[in-house]
């Protein structure tokens, strides 16, 4: 089974080179790495395909550059030019744990005959990616969670490609939170099987977007709002559930 990884990129030069190793030294049998840069001003594509001649046998890397109008526009390209049965996400900040990762993952998508995996994921200083700052634990999955505002870690859900074909990719009306518009969309879908494997998948350089300033904040929780009404899970109520249930992560 071939597993398609996204990146997205933009002015990364300071994090794309730990980023790609943490994908091009996987064990797993064949991957296609797929990078969507969004027109870089700085090195990325250099180092980009400086550390294209790093990769195995297992690894075919495609490279897309051009601009774009943001991260999810980014991934929706990266996802119209996947050619895996499986699709799955590392962000420029972010790194896979371990070289065991993504055989882990379809290891027990086979095994449970599933059609999503997703794991725990770690925060992490920028200075230091074995220093981590905040712990997300997840647990297996039961439709009732959606309303009380959980979801799995986004950067940790490989799905398999009939999923996107079915629900469609990212909406672009949402700047910050169309990954948990995805997520409602795809987990309220009671045809589908997902898996939980307890393990860190995914450390993450802390700074994203979301949690950059108090506007971004704002801007997050109304269109998270938005996400639960359009998708008809609940109202405000599960909004501040979902703050909630994140400050245990904190003290893990």
């Amino acid at each position: 089974m071939k597993v398609s990884i996204i990146t997205a990129t933009y002015n990364s030069e300071a994090t794309i080179a730990s980023c790609m190793r943490s994908v091009i030294q996987q064990k797993y049998a064949n991957i296609e790495y797929v990078i969507i840069d969004g027109n870089s001003s700085d090195s990325t594509l250099d180092r980009v395909k400086q550390l294209q001649s790093e990769c195995l046998n297992n690894i075919e890397v495609r490279i897309l550059s051009e601009p774009d109008k943001g991260i999810y526009d980014a991934l929706n390209k990266g996802i119209n030019l996947a050619t895996g049965g499986v699709i799955g996400f590392v962000h420029s900040d972010d790194i896979l744990a371990n070289p065991n990762t993504i055989q882990n993952m379809v290891t027990t998508m086979k095994k449970n005959n599933l059609d999503g995996v997703y794991g725990d994921l770690q925060y992490v200083t920028k200075a230091d990616t074995n220093k981590v700052i905040r712990h997300w634990q997840s647990q297996t999955f039961t439709p009732s969670l959606l309303k009380k505002g959980w979801m799995p870690a986004h950067p940790t859900l490989y799905l398999k490609r009939e999923v996107y074909a079915k629900h469609g990719s990212f909406n672009l009306d949402y700047k910050i939170a169309a990954d948990y518009d995805f997520i409602l969309r795809v987990f309220k879908d009671n045809t589908l099987r997902f898996g939980y494997l307890s393990e860190v998948i995914t450390k993450m350089r802390a700074g994203g977007a979301s949690n950059r300033s108090l506007k971004n904040i704002m801007i997050k929780s109304k269109e998270d709002y938005k996400a639960v009404t359009s998708n008809k899970v609940g109202g405000w109520w599960i909004i501040f559930n979902k703050n909630v249930s994140k400050l245990n992560q904190f003290f893990k």
